[in-house]
């Protein structure tokens, strides 16, 4: 049960942050999701109306830092790498400021390192 309440609190935290942080073309949303093992980054465009528009992503799974994220002692390194790969991919396609949505996670640990690992890449918030 206290499982279940957990996830709860953070959906209804998601949908508190969702209110005010929106996607945009020249500010896309940066949404962070974690799992036990992964942690997943993409770059989000929300319309006025419709759905909404995936620019890119990067994730512990992604075939261009596998390797590294083989080597990675914690998940907090594999956070970083996946920070540094989403702001390599936004510069790709022009975009050096972003919203960052957490998705009602805590901004501490592995969030907290993605999002200071793609400051550091060249990334606003």
């Amino acid at each position: 049960m206290k499982r279940e309440e957990k996830v709860l609190r953070r959906l209804r935290r998601h949908k508190r942050i969702r209110k005010k942080v929106i996607g945009t073309e020249e500010r896309p949303r940066l949404v962070v999701y974690k799992s036990a093992k992964h942690i997943y980054a993409q770059l989000v465009i929300d319309p006025p109306m419709g759905t909404a528009k995936v620019i890119t992503g990067a994730s512990t799974l992604s075939p261009d830092i596998r390797d590294k994220v083989k080597e990675a002692k914690s998940k907090t390194e594999k956070a970083k790498l996946v920070g540094q790969l989403i702001a390599e991919r936004a510069k790709e396609h022009g975009i050096t400021k972003v919203a960052f949505d957490r998705a009602g996670y805590r901004y501490i640990g592995r969030v907290k390192a993605l999002a200071d690992a793609a400051r550091e890449a060249g990334l606003e918030f």
